[in-house]
């Protein structure tokens, strides 16, 4: 049992508590580390371990803004935690061991993209969940019709 109470404190220590409050500065994402659990629309297009495509919308860029929340929303886990008119920043609890993810999405209206990044915040290998995770929410948008 004391081993049990001693991995969690670890682990939550392990925690960085900036990434928590983490979210669109100047238009750009948080940057991926070097491990593979963290993907992001900004991430050099040519690092195929952490690039993932932006959401290309369709129509009205706060129509798709809105559309994200609600898919969002529609996830089990998965809560926003801070947003502005062109930010967002959600948190996904695995169910088993409550590890945090964190999610930060940028509104870029002018180029009618929506910039997207999932991280872990602890461990090296998600086992491919940040990118499902994002690949689920566009798949969820594109059913909605805002985004390509």
């Amino acid at each position: 049992m004391h081993f049990k109470i001693i991995f969690f404190s670890v682990i939550m220590a392990m925690t960085n508590p900036t990434l928590t409050q983490a979210s669109a500065i100047d238009g750009k994402l948080p940057l991926c580390g070097s491990s593979p659990n963290c993907v992001s629309s900004q991430a050099d297009i040519h690092d195929r371990q952490h690039y993932i495509l932006p959401f290309e919308i369709k129509g009205n860029p706060l129509q798709a803004w809105d559309a994200l929340k609600k898919a969002i929303l529609k996830q089990p886990r998965l809560v926003i935690t801070h947003e502005t008119h062109t930010t967002l920043h959600a948190e996904a609890t695995s169910l088993v061991f409550r590890f945090v993810d964190d999610i930060n999405v940028l509104l870029d209206a002018d180029r009618e993209l929506i910039h997207i990044r999932s991280a872990s915040r602890v461990g090296h290998s998600d086992f491919g969940v940040n990118r499902k995770r994002i690949e689920g929410l566009r798949a969820e948008l594109r059913k909605m019709g805002v985004v390509d």
